[in-house]
């Protein structure tokens, strides 16, 4: 599994810190498009010169990296609870589907920015990369199940796993916080669609 990403040290101007700067940039990149967005554009959102961005990251791409990574962390985080945890392979995978959903509710800028990348920079197909790597977990997951007989066999186990996720991911389209389900409801929600049509048969 790839090491879990760090965010570089804080440094720059008193005031303005990496945080306020990663969640401005990342609202603009999910409003006008990472590639469509210039350093120009974020400074005159935050207020401050290029410049002062500059004293804390130092290109465009190297927001983008941090931005993908917190979200990409959160979902290894989660599948290496999975890799610690005893008891059948569907239930582990159920679990890394809810975990992923919480992921998901408590990064939401993050994650959507994540689906969006296409690989034109080092950072995005680095990102893309990282993505492989956890889906292949995935499909690992859904081949033990499989092989415990608690997945239906019908289905290539590759295509199960992007459903899956396909399922999860589909959250940034329309899941808003403010006044809606929590992730815990979500979650159970998600799980419940997605497992109860996947399950083999009782007695097949």
């Amino acid at each position: 599994m790839p090491p879990t990403r760090t965010t570089p040290a804080r440094r720059g101007r008193p005031g303005y810190d990496l945080e306020s700067l990663l969640s401005v940039a990342v609202k603009v990149f999910n409003e006008r498009g990472y590639e469509a967005t210039s350093m120009e554009d974020l400074s005159r959102k935050l207020g401050i010169t290029k410049s002062a961005i500059y004293h804390h990251v130092a290109s465009k791409d190297e927001l983008l990296r941090i931005a993908v990574d917190r979200a990409l962390d959160g979902l290894f985080e989660a599948a290496a609870e999975t890799t610690v945890m005893s008891g059948k392979a569907i239930d582990r995978l159920e679990f890394l589907v809810r975990r992923s959903v919480h992921v998901l509710v408590d990064r939401l800028p993050f994650v959507t920015l994540l689906l969006r990348v296409r690989g034109n920079t080092k950072a995005e197909r680095a990102a893309l990369a990282r993505r492989r790597e956890f889906d292949r977990l995935v499909t690992e997951l859904v081949l033990q199940a499989e092989a415990e007989g608690d997945i239906r066999p019908d289905v290539d186990p590759a295509v199960t796993a992007r459903l899956l996720f396909g399922l999860v991911n589909s959250l940034t389209e329309w899941y808003r916080p403010r006044g809606g389900m929590g992730a815990d409801a979500l979650a159970d929600a998600v799980c419940k669609i997605a497992f109860d049509g996947l399950r083999q048969p009782a007695g097949d």
